[in-house]
Order: C-alpha cells, then sequence, then structure tokens
C-alpha cells in the first residue's frame, strides 16, 4: 500500500525491521537501507535501469535478502513543491510496485538531496569518478535518514503534523 504521510507509513511497518530508500533516477536506482531498529541509513547499491520488470526484480531481490519491512521512495518535487514530470514517474514507479510486493510504500521529499549528497562527498574529498559511482546511493541514503528521524521524531512526540 501506497502512503502519502509518513505517519500513516510508520504505523503499517512491523515494529521492527531495516527499511529502503530510494532515489530513483532515469538511469540508476539509487539505494540505501536502514538497520533493524530504523535509527540509521546507509547507503548500499545504484541499480542500473533497464525496464520496470528488471528493475523491479533487481529490487525484488534487495528486499527478499535484506528483509526489508517497507520501501521510501524519494519524491523529486519542484522548488515551489508542485510535482513535475519526475514526480509523476515516481508515483508510477510506486504503483506499478504495489502489484509485485504488499510491502508498504511511502513518498519523501527529496527535494536537494542530490545537492546535500555532492557536498558531503566533496568535503569528504571523494574523487570525481567516485563521487559518480556513490552520488544515488548517497541521496537514498538521505532520503531515507531524513524519513527515519521524521519517524522517530513522530514515535517520541506522537503524530504532529
Amino acid at each position: 500500500m501506497i502512503h502519502e504521510d509518513i505517519a500513516d507509513f510508520a504505523a503499517a511497518l512491523p515494529r521492527f525491521g531495516p527499511v529502503a530508500g530510494l532515489d530513483l533516477g532515469t538511469k540508476t536506482i539509487g539505494v540505501a537501507v536502514s538497520d533493524g531498529m530504523r535509527q540509521v541509513a546507509s547507503p548500499l547499491t545504484v541499480i542500473r535501469r533497464v525496464k520496470f520488470t528488471q528493475d523491479a526484480a533487481a529490487l525484488m531481490a534487495l528486499v527478499a535478502e535484506r528483509g526489508l519491512a517497507g520501501l521510501v521512495l524519494g519524491l523529486p518535487r519542484n522548488m515551489d513543491g508542485s510535482e513535475g514530470p519526475r514526480a509523476q514517474a515516481t508515483r508510477a514507479f510506486a504503483r506499478n510496485m504495489t502489484r509485485l510486493t504488499d510491502l508498504p510504500i511511502a513518498y519523501w521529499d527529496e527535494r536537494l538531496s542530490t545537492v546535500a549528497a555532492e557536498r558531503a562527498l566533496l568535503e569528504a574529498d571523494t574523487s570525481r569518478r567516485r563521487r559518480a559511482e556513490v552520488i544515488d546511493q548517497v541521496a537514498a541514503g538521505y532520503i531515507l535518514q531524513g524519513a527515519l528521524d521524521r519517524m522517530a521524531h513522530i514515535a517520541r512526540n506522537g503524530v504532529a503534523r
């Protein structure tokens, strides 16, 4: 099921179990995963996109291998908050995934996640070549960490929107 609100997503998850964050690009899918307590997001891998069935198969293999409890998809909103073609493509990907899995799926505003990831990699003095290899999974980590932090805040303080 797709959840527009992260609080609804958190309520749909089992008490423990890792979740994945996805940064959906046109050529790649950056993947990050959390620990079982959902405290820390760690960049994991990049899936090279081919077509949906192959992309989804690679993702479902990760779900099975890691015992994932849910998926958080970065939703690429415009700076004014509106949604463009990339956001529509992300929503279509989520709808297609619901045909393959019962895992809860949530969206997380990914504005500036790639910029933050790029900045962190530059500060770490990462080579240009290495940055190109890992930028998508690091951006997925930023997306997932934002969602994890919000879910932790909700758990501590109740649902405050």
